[in-house]
């Protein structure tokens, strides 16, 4: 397939809103898309590339375009750019950098400059196209003429939404007979929100309440003395985690996948910060240095198979039953309820034990892999903060021409990290913003700003945003020591809601989070 064929498809995805017409689009270019190129072309339009991370950085990538005039007219196909991502893949050691950029120029060289942009963003991560699996998953129903629910559970079940674009393509009929498979990641359960345990119960009906621990979600498959341990993102971390293997391999069963998460604890038992989780992910560790670091501790709240049979159909009561006989010292701690007094009981308890709040379950519900339904809701108590708009960055996709990703800072009045009464930048997002809000920040911003070098507009500080989030994490990227959780913005602090910058939050109010 030509490069230019996906390239203009993903731009008109990125122009419309609809649903139907953004599946058409998607239908119309898996259609022409032969089986072999299926996983390159999903990664193109996803921005995420099938070969994975491979050492394309902003700085790497910017640079090679920069370096590359672009072509006149288009020459590429989307399998062209997949041999040159397997080339990159397979560079490594001295010289690594240099030939990784040197293979960069060429490619960028025989792209148009919409192929260039689009080929930075699928690299970096900031496709902005619409095209999110949901909709991608629809489309690919409509090309290969499936029932769009058997196409659903077969990228749950199967894990990957490539692999199943390609096998559709290749032969529809194999679909139906995509499954659940030991040892193969399976995409996780999701939940919605609510604001209080009553709404959620509303919402559910009969439920299990349960901690909701501050941790990392984990999938747990055993086969025999085979484990396999992978991240919410279907990432295989088993090698990082022995403690976790040892832990499945003391189940009494021959066969089993969990759902979990997993935690750093304290000496005494409670919750480590998040970030510190986290930081057993990033690199492998073995022999003494494995043996100094803190043992990750797994708490389980779901099993989706045992010992040759299924579950996922089943009722939750019945799912959590199997969990009680099998992993009673692990499961995640909770109630039945049908009652909000309980419920809320449960809450504070789970916060008074260093918890973000409680998972509300359907007592009844299957587990709809991969899914964000009404069965499962979080409740967990949102943490507002004014804070102050030090930059913005110009959009893309959809909300190209707008101002969009806000850069946030912290008042710091005793200068504690920077100039006395300055401000400390302390994350970014553009979660929340509306099109007016979009249109009042290109509008009114670029009167405040102080530099422009063509991707980000730095402002003088002095509008302050009311910015929701789930919390801070650590953080040796910005000089406060922090970054915010799930920043989203609520509404800017200006007329007659207006807030100087000088009393917006600080650095220390941010700090005083982090347990």
């Amino acid at each position: 397939m030509p490069l230019a064929r996906l390239v203009e498809t993903a731009e008109a995805l990125a122009a419309t809103r609809s649903r139907t017409a953004k599946t058409e689009l998607l239908a119309g270019l898996l259609r022409d898309l032969g089986p072999d190129e299926a996983e390159a072309a999903v990664g193109l339009l996803l921005g995420r590339l099938r070969q994975g991370s491979i050492g394309l950085g902003y700085r790497t990538v910017g640079a090679a375009r920069t370096a590359a005039e672009p072509a006149a007219e288009p020459s590429l196909s989307v399998s062209d750019v997949d041999a040159v991502l397997d080339t990159i893949a397979g560079l490594g050691g001295s010289g690594s950098a240099g030939a990784r950029n040197d293979e960069l120029v060429v490619l960028f060289s025989r792209a148009t400059a919409a192929e260039q942009d689009h080929l930075v963003r699928a690299m970096t991560g900031e496709m902005r196209t619409g095209a999110l699996e949901g909709v991608l998953t629809d489309g690919l129903a409509r090309a290969v003429g499936l029932p769009l629910a058997d196409v659903r559970r077969a990228v749950m079940l199967s894990g990957s939404l490539a692999g199943t674009v390609r096998a559709a393509l290749a032969d529809p009929s194999t679909v139906a007979g995509i499954g659940l498979a030991v040892l193969t990641p399976v995409q996780p359960m999701l939940a919605s929100t609510a604001a209080d345990v009553g709404a959620a119960l509303e919402v559910t009906g009969e439920a299990s309440v349960e901690h909701k621990l501050d941790g990392a979600r984990i999938q747990v498959h055993r086969s025999g003395s085979d484990v396999r341990i992978h991240t919410r993102s279907l990432a295989d971390i088993t090698s990082r985690v022995p403690e976790i293997v040892e832990v499945a391999l003391s189940l009494p069963v021959e066969s089993v996948i969990l759902d979990g998460e997993t935690l750093m604890l304290d000496d005494d038992g409670s919750p480590r910060p998040f970030q510190d989780t986290m930081s057993r992910f990033g690199t492998d560790e073995s022999g003494a240095e494995q043996e100094q670091a803190r043992v990750l501790a797994p708490r389980f709240f779901d099993v989706l198979h045992l010992d040759g049979e299924d579950l996922i159909d089943r009722p939750l009561r019945e799912r959590l039953e199997a969990l009680e006989r099998i992993a009673p010292a692990y499961r995640i701690e909770g109630e039945v309820t049908t009652d909000p007094a309980v419920a809320d009981r449960i809450s504070r308890e789970a916060l008074a034990a260093g918890h973000e709040g409680v998972m509300v379950k359907g007592i009844d519900s299957t587990y709809a892999a991969g899914r964000r339904g009404k069965h499962w809701v979080k409740v967990k108590p949102v943490h507002t903060y004014d804070l102050v708009v030090l930059g913005v960055e110009r959009g893309s996709g959809r909300r190209q021409g707008w101002l969009s990703n806000l850069h946030l800072g912290a008042r710091d009045p005793e200068g504690e990290f920077g100039p006395e009464g300055g401000f400390v930048m302390v994350g970014k997002t553009f979660k929340g913003l509306t099109d007016e809000l979009l249109r009042w920040q290109t509008e009114t911003f670029p009167e405040l700003g102080t530099d422009d070098n063509g991707w980000a507009l730095m402002m003088r500080p002095e509008v302050v945003v009311e910015i929701a989030i789930d919390g801070v994490q650590r953080s040796s990227r910005y000089p406060g020591g922090v970054a915010l959780r799930f920043a989203r913005v609520k509404r800017y602090r200006v007329g007659d809601d207006a807030k100087p910058a000088g009393e917006a939050d600080t650095i220390q109010s941010l700090r005083a989070l982090l347990r």
